[in-house]
């Protein structure tokens, strides 16, 4: 099959030691422009080890990280990061903070021109829907809505490469789907995905292809397509992969 558009995300055997623990061993997949991938895997499998190797949050044992084509384990990680947008897993917030504030503070300090700020401040408050609360200070704002103050932050610069640990974590149903309809508009714009969920509609949902991490290793990376045709739900064959066993696809 032809594989249309550039690489976006590349990791290469990512390997990441404490001591003789393995937090990932010989992590190796590639993500190209435009793809949404779900990457999938148990609580402590390495996910979020993973994405921040890939971030450059983390340096590596032994690998390399790239994000379009910077390679983020060396001084290359600067340019990589105009690049990409992070959002991780309960990401950090000023309490004290509006998200009008924020928002300003983050666009000055990623260089966005000052001609060019309050425009696009106003392009991520509307893509996330944050007009109602944005006086508010974020420590009084619902979950839903400090989740969705970070999509903002990270979406000000315009990134190319998004990466989204677990982004839906812990919101309720109605937050979930605000959530993962400004993730759909993110992918008409061909923003290149990989999520990280334990919500295994989402990946029906949204996702073009798996990959599945489990005890630190790479064990499974194909199109969601293909799981489905085995006839299993989702959550079943997550369970068979989950427990070691081997899956037909």
């Amino acid at each position: 099959m032809k594989k249309d558009g550039r690489l976006m995300i590349e990791a290469d055997g990512l390997c990441k030691y404490y001591g003789d623990f393995a937090a990932i061993e010989n992590v190796t997949f590639q993500i190209r422009e435009g793809e949404v991938v779900a990457f999938l895997g148990p609580n402590g499998a390495g996910k979020s080890t993973t994405m921040k190797l890939l971030t450059g949050y983390l340096a590596p044992s032994a690998g390399t990280a790239r994000i379009a084509g910077y390679d983020m384990t060396t001084e290359e990680r600067l340019e990589g990061a105009r690049h990409l947008g992070y959002l991780p897993e309960n990401g950090p917030l000023y309490a004290d903070m509006t998200p009008i504030g924020l928002l300003q503070f983050f666009a000055e300090a990623r260089g966005i021109p000052p001609a060019q700020r309050q425009q696009r401040i106003s392009e991520v408050v509307e893509l996330c829907g944050l007009e109602g609360v944005l006086r508010k200070p974020i420590g009084k704002l619902s979950r839903g809505y400090r989740q969705r103050v970070g999509m903002a932050q990270v979406l000000l610069h315009r990134p190319d490469v998004l990466i989204l640990d677990e982004p839906t974590a812990g919101l309720d149903p109605n937050q979930i789907h605000e959530v993962r309809e400004t993730i759909r508009r993110l992918m008409g714009e061909r923003k290149t995905i990989l999520l990280s969920t334990h919500i295994l509609q989402e990946v029906e949902a949204m996702a073009t292809r798996i990959l599945f991490i489990n005890e630190g290793r790479l064990i499974y990376d194909g199109p969601v397509e293909d799981v489905i045709r085995t006839g299993k739900r989702l959550d079943e064959w997550f369970r068979e992969l989950s427990m070691g066993q081997q899956v037909a696809v």
